[in-house]
C-alpha cells in the first residue's frame, strides 16, 4: 500500500478519507498510520458513520471501525471515487485484522473500478495490495502472477503486471513497492537468491530516489530472505554429515550458513533503526523477532537475550491487533523454549520443563486480545501454546484443557485446518506420554486427517515450512506408525517357523501402511513445493497389497530413532513386520558403507556388507516369499535407504537380483499399475557427449553416449539430438510435431538437495553456456507442448547421480517419474561407465520388443543378470558396482 501523502483523489464533494498506510497488514512497508486523515462536507448521516469508523480506528477499535464504514458503503454513496476510498481502507483494515477474506473481496472491487476508469496508476497499486493478501493466505502463485506474471516466452513482467504498470507510469513509489511484495513472494515460493536479487532493486531504487520511508520494510524482508538461506544451507549442511565423504561439503554449507546469518543481522539491524527513528513498533518488533532465534543460532546468547527484552518491551506500545496476538505468542515460545544452556528448542519439543511465569502472562494476554478483535486463528495459536507450555511441565489437566480450546477456536476459522492438525497433535501427545495409546493414536488420527486435507497448500504455501517439516509434520507420521505397530506383534523366529500374532484392535497394519504411504506424498511434496502437484498423480483408495500380480511381493521401511520397521505385503495375505534395533544414526553409516563398497569397482567385491543388509531386511520373510512364489519385489523405502540398490543385496550364495525382478516407488498410489503398451513405440534419445560446465561445476565427457543414442535409434524408430542440437529450443519443437512414449536421456543428471538443483546438462546456448534442464520444465514441456496427452511409457537416465548418503537427493530420483510425468523411471543412482550404458540400452529394448510379456522389471532383471554370466560380453563388468546403480521407478510391469 502506498502512503497517504502519495495518494492525492479528487474526490468532488464527498467525505474524509482514512489515512493509511505505506503498505498492508503484512506491513510490508510502514504501520498503519491513523493519524493521516482528510475530511470533506458529506450528507449527514454517511458523514457521521464515516467519521465515527475513523475515532473507533484512532482508539484501536478495528472491528468498530470496519463495521461502521460497511454501513457507510451500505447507505449507497453517490460518487464511486469516494465508494472506492472507503472500501481501499476497509480492505487494509480487514487485512490489519487478519479477515483476509474479506481485504480480497474489496481489493477486487478497488481494482474493478480502476480498471474501469482507466486510472493506471491506481490499478497497479492496488494489484499489490491483493498480490500480499495472497501471500498471507498462501496463494503466492496468485500474488506472483499479480506482481509479475513472469513467462518464458518473454523477459520481464507482463504489460499488465504491477511492477511493469509502475514503470510505464513513472510511479516510483509503487515500483518500490511492487518489488518488495515481489521479493517476499519469491521467499515465500522458496526462490530466496531471486527474492534478495529482486529486494535489492527495490532498495536501489528507493535510495536512488531517497525514498527513506520504505527503507525499514525493504531491510526487513532482506533479513527474511538471507534468514530463508541461513536456514537452507543449515539443512543442507545437516544432509551433508549424515552422508560419505561429505565433510569438505557440510563445512562449505556452515560457511554459506554463517554469511547468510551476518548478512541477515545487518539488514535487520537496519530495519530496526529505521523503524526506531519513525517510531513504527511494529515494525521493530518484527525485526526483533527474526534476529532473536539468530542470535541463539550463533551462539550469542547476550545479543538474543537483550533482543528478546527489549521486543517484550515494546508489546505494550503495539496496539490490540493480530500482529501484537502473534507477537506475544512468539516472545513466549522463545521464553519457555531457551535452556539453560542458552540453546533455543524447536517449537513443539520440550527443551526446558521448568515453568515461565513471563511467557504464560504474555499468552494470556494474547488470548484476551485475540478474543476482543475476535480473531479466531490467532486465538487457536494463544490458546495451543498455553497447552504446549503445560504439556512441557507436566500439568496434563491444563494442557488437554487449553489444547481443547485451541482446537474450537481453530474450527471456528475458515482456514484453521494448518493450527487444527497441531492442536490434535499436541492432544495425541499429551495422551501418549499417559500412557494412553489408543486415545493417542485417535488424536494422531484426527491430525493426519486434517493435514491430509491441506497437504497439497501447507507444503507449497511457504517453502520455510520446509524448515518445520522434520520438526512440525513428518514426527506425525512416524509416531503414529510406531504406536499402530506397537499394537501388532513383530515376527518371531520359533524352532519351526517365523509366527506373527494378530492383534485385536483392528486393522493396524493396513493404518499404519496408509500412514506410511501418507508420509512419502507428504515428503514428495515438500521436496517439490510448488514444483509439482502431487495431488493430480495421486490414484485413490489403493491397498498397499493391490498389484495386479500375484507374485509380486511388497516390502515397506520406516526408520525411527532407534529402530526400523520392515513391513512385508503379499497378495491376499496378512502384512508381518519385524523391527531392526538399530539407531538411524547407525543405520546410515551402514548404509553408506555398503554404497561405498559397491562404487569401489577397481576393488574385489566383499559381499559381508550386503549379506548382513540382507539378513535382517529379506531372510526373515524368505519363508513366506518363497511360499508364496513371489518373483518380483517392490520397495518402498524410507530416508537413507532409498540410496542404495537393493539389486545388489546377497543371501551368502547369490544376489537378490539373480531371484527377483526388483522395483522401487515412493507410493503404490503414485504408481500407474497398467502394464506397458507396446504398440507404435516411438523414442526421442537425447544425448551429450561433449565436456560440460555449470555454474562452476565441470562434468566430464561422455565417450559412448553417441554409440549409446544410435544403438536405441537402431532398435526403437523415433528421434535424436546430440550435442549441439540438444537445446531446450530444439527439444520443444521436436515434442510438438511428434508423439513420443518413450524418453532416453545419455546426459549428466544431478539430483541434489532442492528440486532447483535437480537437473540434467544441456548443450550449449548462442553465447557458449551450456543450458540446463530441470524436470519440472521437462514435465511442463511434455504436458504443454507435446500432442501426447497420456504420459510417457519410459524415461531413461543413464549418466545420474545422487550424492552417497544423502537421502534429499535420493529422494528427488525416487520422485523422478512422478515430476516427469512417467509411468515408469530407469535411472541410475550413480554414473555409468559407457560401455555399461551401451550394453544395457540395447538388452533392455531388445527384451521389451522381442518378449511381449516380459515386464519392465524382468526386463531390467535380465539385463542385470547377463553382467553375471560367465563368458558373456558383459561379463567383464561383474562388479556390482557397474550394474547395480540402475534401478526401476514407479510402474515395474
Amino acid at each position: 500500500m502506498i502512503p497517504s501523502t502519495y495518494r492525492k483523489p479528487k474526490i468532488r464533494r464527498l467525505f474524509g478519507i482514512l489515512f493509511l498506510c505505506s503498505l498492508t497488514c503484512c506491513i510490508w512497508l510502514t504501520n498503519v498510520n491513523n493519524s493521516v486523515v482528510t475530511e470533506k462536507v458529506v450528507a449527514q448521516t454517511i458523514n457521521q458513520l464515516v467519521q465515527e469508523g475513523v475515532e473507533r480506528y484512532r482508539v484501536g477499535d478495528f472491528i468498530g471501525a470496519v463495521g461502521l464504514w460497511e454501513k457507510a458503503l451500505q447507505g449507497k454513496i453517490k460518487n464511486p471515487e469516494d465508494a472506492v476510498v472507503v472500501r481501499e481502507n476497509l480492505a487494509r483494515t480487514y487485512q490489519y485484522i487478519g479477515r483476509m477474506q474479506q481485504s480480497k473481496e474489496n481489493w477486487e472491487k478497488v481494482i474493478a473500478y480502476y480498471l474501469q476508469v482507466g486510472n493506471v496508476k491506481m490499478l497497479g497499486r492496488s494489484k499489490a495490495e491483493l498480490a500480499q493478501v495472497y501471500n498471507n493466505i498462501g496463494q503466492s502463485q496468485k500474488a506472483l502472477t499479480l506482481l509479475c506474471s513472469p513467462n518464458i516466452d518473454i523477459t520481464g513482467c507482463a504489460g499488465d503486471s504491477a511492477v511493469q504498470i509502475a514503470r510505464n507510469s513513472k510511479d516510483v513509489e509503487g515500483e518500490i513497492t511492487a518489488l518488495g511484495i515481489l521479493g517476499d513472494t519469491y521467499r515465500l515460493r522458496g526462490s530466496y537468491e531471486e527474492a534478495v536479487k529482486i529486494l535489492k532493486q527495490s532498495s536501489n531504487l528507493a535510495e536512488r530516489r531517497n525514498k527513506s520511508n520504505y527503507f525499514a520494510a525493504i531491510n526487513h524482508s532482506l533479513g527474511n530472505a538471507h534468514n530463508s538461506l541461513a536456514l537452507l544451507n543449515y539443512s543442507r549442511a545437516e544432509l551433508a554429515s549424515e552422508g560419505a565423504d561429505t565433510e569438505e561439503a557440510e563445512a562449505r554449507f556452515l560457511q554459506q550458513a554463517r554469511a547468510e546469518d551476518n548478512a541477515a543481522i545487518v539488514s535487520l539491524q537496519k530495519s530496526r533503526e529505521f523503524a526506531k527513528g519513525q517510531k513504527d513498533f511494529q515494525r521493530e518488533i518484527e525485526a526483533l523477532q527474526t534476529l532473536i532465534p539468530i542470535y541463539y543460532r550463533i551462539n550469542n546468547v547476550t545479543e538474543a537475550a537483550n533482543s528478546l527484552q527489549a521486543a517484550t518491551n515494546l508489546l505494550e506500545k503495539l496496539p490490540e491487533n493480530q500482529t501484537r496476538v502473534y507477537a506475544s505468542v512468539n516472545l513466549a515460545r522463545f521464553l519457555h523454549s531457551t535452556g539453560s544452556d542458552g540453546k533455543l528448542g524447536g517449537k513443539y519439543e520440550c527443551y526446558s520443563s521448568q515453568k515461565s511465569p513471563q511467557a504464560e502472562n504474555l499468552l494470556n494476554q494474547a488470548v484476551t486480545i485475540a478474543q476482543k478483535i475476535k480473531d479466531y486463528r490467532a486465538e487457536s495459536f494463544a490458546q495451543g501454546q498455553l497447552g504446549h507450555l503445560y504439556e512441557c511441565y507436566g500439568g496434563d489437566f491444563q494442557a488437554l484443557e487449553f489444547t481443547r480450546k485451541a482446537r474450537l477456536a481453530a474450527e471456528q476459522d475458515l482456514n484453521g485446518a494448518d493450527s487444527l492438525y497441531l492442536w490434535e497433535w499436541q492432544a495425541g501427545r499429551i495422551f501418549r506420554k499417559q500412557g494412553n495409546i489408543l486415545q493417542a493414536i485417535d488424536a494422531y488420527d484426527k491430525s493426519l486427517n486434517t493435514l491430509e486435507s491441506i497437504r497439497q497448500d501447507i507444503l507449497t504455501a511457504n517453502r520455510d515450512i520446509q524448515f518445520d517439516f522434520r520438526d512440525t509434520i513428518e514426527p506425525i507420521y512416524r509416531d503414529l506408525v510406531e504406536m499402530r505397530l506397537s499394537l501388532e506383534t513383530p515376527l518371531q523366529v520359533s524352532s519351526k517357523s517365523l509366527v506373527s500374532v494378530k492383534s485385536s484392535k483392528g486393522n493396524n497394519f493396513g493404518s499404519a501402511l496408509n500412514t506410511i504411504d501418507s508420509l512419502r506424498l507428504a515428503e514428495l511434496q515438500n521436496y517439490f513445493g510448488n514444483d509439482c502437484n502431487i495431488n493430480e498423480f495421486i490414484r485413490d483408495k489403493i491397498e498397499i497389497n493391490e498389484v495386479k500380480d500375484d507374485k509380486t511381493a511388497v516390502i515397506s521401511t520406516v526408520i525411527l530413532k532407534d529402530k526400523t520397521a520392515i513391513i512385508l505385503s503379499l497378495p491376499g495375505q496378512r502384512n508381518k513386520y519385524k523391527w531392526y534395533e538399530k539407531s538411524r544414526t547407525d543405520l546410515t553409516e551402514e548404509v553408506n558403507n555398503f554404497r561405498r563398497s559397491l562404487q569401489r569397482v577397481s576393488e574385489n567385491y566383499d559381499v559381508k556388507i550386503s549379506q548382513n543388509i540382507y539378513s535382517w531386511m529379506i531372510a526373515p520373510f524368505q519363508a513366506e516369499l518363497d511360499a508364496a512364489g513371489i518373483s518380483k519385489l517392490v520397495f518402498i523405502h524410507d530416508g537413507i535407504l532409498r540410496s542404495v540398490p537393493m539389486s545388489a543385496l546377497h543371501n551368502g550364495k547369490q544376489f537378490l537380483v539373480e531371484k527377483y525382478a526388483i522395483a522401487t516407488t515412493p507410493s503404490l498410489r503414485l504408481t500407474n499399475s497398467n502394464s506397458l503398451n507396446r504398440n507404435n513405440l516411438r523414442v526421442l534419445a537425447l544425448g551429450l557427449s561433449q565436456q560440460a560446465e555449470v555454474n562452476g561445476r565441470q562434468f566430464r565427457k561422455l565417450d559412448g553416449v553417441e554409440r549409446e543414442i544410435t544403438e536405441v535409434i537402431n532398435k526403437i524408430p523415433g528421434r535424436k539430438l546430440l550435442d549441439d542440437n540438444l537445446t531446450k529450443e530444439n527439444l520443444k519443437r521436436t515434442l510438438s510435431q511428434e508423439v513420443y512414449s518413450i524418453l532416453h536421456i545419455a546426459t549428466h543428471g544431478k539430483f541434489g538437495t532442492e528440486p532447483q538443483n535437480t537437473f540434467i546438462v544441456m548443450g550449449k546456448d548462442n553465447k557458449g553456456s551450456n543450458q540446463i534442464l530441470k524436470f519440472n520444465e521437462l514435465d511442463q514441456l511434455i504436458r504443454q507442448i507435446s500432442r501426447n496427452r497420456e504420459p510417457l511409457e519410459i524415461l531413461t537416465l543413464t549418466a545420474c547421480e545422487t550424492a552417497v548418503g544423502n537421502n534429499r537427493s535420493a529422494l528427488g530420483l525416487a520422485g523422478i517419474a512422478v515430476q516427469a510425468g512417467a509411468k515408469t523411471a530407469i535411472a541410475s543412482l550413480w554414473s555409468l561407465d559407457d560401455e555399461v550404458a551401451t550394453i544395457f540400452s540395447v538388452d533392455f529394448y531388445t527384451k521389451l520388443l522381442s518378449e511381449p510379456k516380459i515386464s519392465k522389471a524382468e526386463a531390467l532383471q535380465a539385463v542385470q543378470k547377463t553382467f553375471l554370466q560367465e563368458g558373456t560380453t558383459a561379463s567383464q563388468y561383474n562388479h556390482p558396482g557397474y550394474w547395480a546403480p540402475l534401478i526401476l521407478i514407479g510402474n515395474w510391469m
